[in-house]
């Protein structure tokens, strides 16, 4: 149980899986004002979808948090969210049934996270994935849970684990963000990458922010390239050509 405090909890959860369905994993993070993270946690999830870890990751988050304390949930996944802000009074409504009638996806968990929800206050706020300068906290979460989806092994403050490494799908300028350990020439090599992965098909830049095969977010004006399963990351497109 992380420690009470004083006026308010400021975190962020997220999920990732690595082929939606395919290896996944779940991560929170909770830190101070300026986005440092103070405490943190990741674990696998074997193979489930992005929509699964999204929300497992707010439900370990809100298992782990005072409820007598207000918390401030930074979120990149509108499906998750909107899961348990906007849909979640309908469903109960209607007897646990979409709009369309049909069963509500990933039940057992929306339902876990509405009991834990219950008596608290709770803010929550959506924060775009992959962004230069991008909440801090929010990319934390998001490389914890990537590592864990990759590695499928628990991570955290309390094992004593390191930082999860960058992300490359968020590109970096100028050290706009702070890395150690070559990050800069990574990330390099990674936007190269993606720049000769999409040459030799039709890019556009998104309207929407949504979500690759791979399972990771894309932004409004992120270059977006065709691949089988419709549009996502340019360097996602050499899957079809392996």
């Amino acid at each position: 149980m992380i420690a009470r405090m004083a006026e308010r909890v400021i975190a962020a959860c997220d999920g990732a899986s690595k082929g939606n369905p395919g290896p996944a994993g779940w991560a929170w993070v909770v830190g101070d004002d300026a986005g440092t993270a103070t405490r943190w946690a990741a674990g696998p999830l074997g193979t489930a979808t992005n929509n699964v870890a999204e929300l497992t990751a707010l439900e370990r988050l809100l298992t782990d948090l005072d409820p007598a304390v207000p918390v401030e949930i930074r979120m990149d996944s509108q499906y998750a969210m909107k899961a348990v802000t906007t849909w979640l009074p309908g469903w109960k409504r209607n007897g646990w049934k979409t709009s369309a009638g049909k069963p509500v996806a990933n039940q057992g968990l929306v339902m876990r996270i509405d009991e834990l929800l219950a008596g608290r206050t709770v803010e929550f706020r959506y924060v775009p994935a992959h962004q230069v300068d991008g909440d801090p906290l929010n990319d934390f979460a998001d490389r914890a849970a990537s590592q864990a989806a990759t590695v499928q092994e628990p991570a955290g403050s309390e094992l004593g684990s390191p930082e999860p490494p960058p992300s490359p799908d968020t590109p970096r300028t100028g050290g706009t963000r702070r890395r150690t350990n070559g990050s800069s020439a990574k990330a390099g090599a990674s936007a190269a990458r993606r720049r000769t992965s999409g040459a030799s098909s039709r890019t556009l830049k998104a309207k929407f922010p949504g979500r690759c095969r791979c399972g990771r977010s894309y932004a409004v004006g992120e270059p977006l390239a065709k691949n089988a399963d419709g549009w996502g990351h340019p360097a996602c497109r050499g899957a079809d050509d392996a």
